[in-house]
């Protein structure tokens, strides 16, 4: 069994309820779904490499999980939606990892991060500039809703949510569709991108990526957008008034 498939079938549990997991009782969790029998260097090594180790000495998240709550989203910035994908680099045998927060009103990826690992420290960087950004002085903060991956229930992140007085919501496991818009932009990069393209160096992948980012931001029509790019939508609905902006209004 290639280190690909067992790298994909790992991330796969850690996206659900086994995020809780070290990486003995994964390799355990491989072998009861798919019979594969994982050593524990090895577990250990591929965890590792995805960047999903569990410090077993750590102590609880001081942070408490919020579950979503049904909210109207009726502007810009009050609903952001994040996730981690990852992507294969054949000419390096490497995984790759691209952080994405959107916004759910206007679809924008307000900003995003790609490397080699993704940890916790990364996550509150891109979330920092995305603040930075989009949210000005004294306005209202908007909601993060995540799942429960690693880098998402770490004291790092919970702490710098709590420093810039930011609601972070966690998905119960197995329920993407409370997170459908990150989601379904994620499902377009596979199918427009990460499906088609073989990348040799990890350069290459991450050139992609950033053009990939731009041509979705800035140019690649929204059905559910009049047809519009996401920025572009964004600027046009800032200049309707209130009776066309309510067309707009998300149940989420």
């Amino acid at each position: 069994m290639s280190d690909e498939q067992i790298k994909e079938w790992l991330m796969e549990l850690v996206e659900g309820e086994e995020h809780i997991y070290g990486y003995k009782l994964l390799a355990e969790c491989l072998r009861n779904q798919y019979g594969l029998i994982l050593s524990n260097k090895k577990g250990y090594r591929l965890c590792k490499e995805l960047g999903i180790l569990q410090d077993q000495r750590k102590p609880k998240s001081k942070h408490p999980r919020r579950l979503p709550k049904n909210r109207l989203v009726t502007g810009p910035n009050q609903l952001w939606q994040a996730d981690i994908k990852y992507g294969y680099v054949a000419g390096r045998d490497r995984f790759f990892f691209v952080f994405s927060i959107i916004d759910v009103f206007d679809r924008v990826i307000v900003d995003y991060y790609r490397g080699a690992v993704c940890e916790a420290k990364h996550i509150c960087q891109t979330l920092g500039r995305a603040i930075t950004s989009r949210i000005q002085e004294g306005a209202d903060m908007p909601v993060i809703r995540t799942d429960n991956g690693p880098q998402f229930i770490s004291t790092l992140f919970g702490d710098a949510c709590e420093s810039w007085e930011m609601t972070h919501e966690r998905i119960p496991p197995r329920t993407p569709n409370m997170n459908a818009y990150i989601e379904s932009f994620h499902g377009l990069m596979e199918r427009d991108l990460l499906s088609k393209a073989s990348f040799e160096t990890m350069e290459d992948a991450y050139a992609a990526i950033d053009r990939y980012m731009d041509f979705y931001n800035n140019r690649r029509m929204h059905g559910s957008l009049k047809r519009k790019p996401p920025t572009a939508f964004s600027t046009w609905i800032a200049e309707q008034d209130e009776k066309v902006q309510s067309k707009f209004h998300k149940a989420v």
